[in-house]
């Protein structure tokens, strides 16, 4: 049996973008920083930064669009993609990415709970979801979101 399976927990290095592939699917593409802390042999704690590139498609992507902003804490979960092209002077480039399944909003001043972004349907469809929960299926109203 084989697994690929990624969730990070972090902040979003800048604002979403979204575009959208000539046959009119939304694709939307962020990075998402995690810190790693530890106490070195001299007793210094010291900090390690690691940037993640996150792909996200269709609804997922425009909630993305919508609701993710520059510093807010979310958490994606997803599978781990290496793509590679090659450049117009032969040169050739590699980019792992995380491609987003579930996106969990971190929470706003003042409110109980994240919200939940989802394009994995079939696991939506076979457990009761959250009052604050996004499926990816579903039309956003700013009155359902929780923050």
């Amino acid at each position: 049996m084989n697994l690929n399976k990624a969730i990070i927990i972090g902040n979003v290095t800048a604002d979403p973008e979204v575009k959208n592939t000539p046959s009119g699917q939304s694709v939307s593409s962020f990075s998402v920083a995690t810190n790693r802390m530890w106490t070195d042999k001299q007793g210094q704690k010291q900090t390690q930064a690691e940037f993640h590139n996150i792909v996200a498609w269709g609804r997922l992507a425009e909630i993305v669009g919508q609701y993710l902003t520059k510093g807010g804490l979310v958490m994606v979960e997803g599978r781990i993609q290496t793509r590679n092209w090659t450049d117009q002077q032969g040169v050739k480039h590699w980019k792992t990415e995380i491609i987003a399944e579930n996106i969990q909003l971190g929470p706003r001043s003042g409110q109980a709970g994240p919200a939940r972004a989802s394009a994995d349907y079939a696991s939506t469809q076979s457990a009761p979801v959250p009052d604050q929960s996004i499926d990816a299926d579903d039309d956003i109203k700013v009155e359902d979101i929780p923050f």
